[in-house]
């Protein structure tokens, strides 16, 4: 059976009753609390089926540090002053049916560590500001499909490419930049050596003792390794062969040993 949100009020005006213990899920973790129940300034309301708006009455208290009303049924916008939370650590709007665009006010919230507003039908650009740039993680808007704006790689209506050119002052300018650099490293590359292998070239060609030489010079390394390679055969060929002469006809024992 569906709560609406009318009834979330007595709720929130009971939350001081409990006396025994509590189980709130905050900032992703489940924390219990009993003897210390009454210092508690946080609301888990998360996984009961409420339904209607987020009441304004909420917003309204201003001590609050943890707030969750997640995998419920609420609809309609996030409220305007959410921002009057000031002291809110951690909140999580996650898997409703929540609308409209976030509130720009949710850049006031300086003390959030932790954000969800995953899994909802929220739309339009993602305020920036204060402690909203330090959450960056794009999962805290996953599931909202007309969301756009960073951390999000969709650019809202009316922005620019991320970048077309150094004059805009994106990062594409300063990969252009590099790629030209690497396209001039590269020719001077394959001038040098153009240069270096026809000089060569051309002084054996002119020089006839240079011509001479070199092609002695290669001559005698061929030779050599020749010879190093028909002595390094030979030997592993007597080797092997003393091997299988001693397994077929091993040593006689010494007269007189067992």
């Amino acid at each position: 059976m569906a709560t609406d949100s009318k009834e979330l009020k007595p709720i929130i005006n009971s939350i001081g009753l409990y006396k025994e213990r509590l189980l709130a899920v905050a900032k992703g973790m489940d924390l219990e609390y009993s003897t210390t129940l009454s210092l508690l300034t946080s609301m888990d309301l998360s996984s009961n089926n409420l339904s209607g708006g987020i009441p304004e009455g909420l917003m309204s208290l201003f001590g609050l540090r943890m707030l969750n009303v997640s995998k419920n049924h609420l609809s309609g916008r996030i409220p305007k002053k959410i921002g009057s939370l000031r002291l809110l650590e951690s909140l999580d709007f996650s898997n409703n049916m929540l609308v409209g665009p976030i509130p720009p006010s949710m850049s006031a919230l300086t003390s959030l560590s932790h954000l969800n507003l995953s899994y909802n039908n929220l739309s339009g650009r993602i305020p920036s500001g204060n402690q909203l740039q330090t959450l960056d993680d794009r999962s805290i808007y996953v599931g909202n499909r007309d969301l756009c704006g960073p951390p999000l790689t969709e650019n809202c209506p009316g922005d620019e490419p991320a970048a077309r050119g150094p004059e805009l002052g994106g990062g594409d300018g300063e990969e252009d930049e590099d790629g030209f650099e690497m396209f001039w490293l590269y020719i001077s590359m394959g001038l040098g050596f153009a240069v270096g292998f026809w000089s060569f070239l051309g002084i054996l060609l002119v020089k006839k003792s240079w011509r001479h030489s070199y092609f002695l010079f290669f001559d005698t390394m061929k030779d050599r390794f020749f010879v190093a390679i028909v002595l390094m055969f030979r030997r592993l060929k007597m080797e092997r062969d003393y091997t299988h002469r001693r397994q077929k006809d091993p040593r006689p024992a010494i007269p007189g040993q067992q």
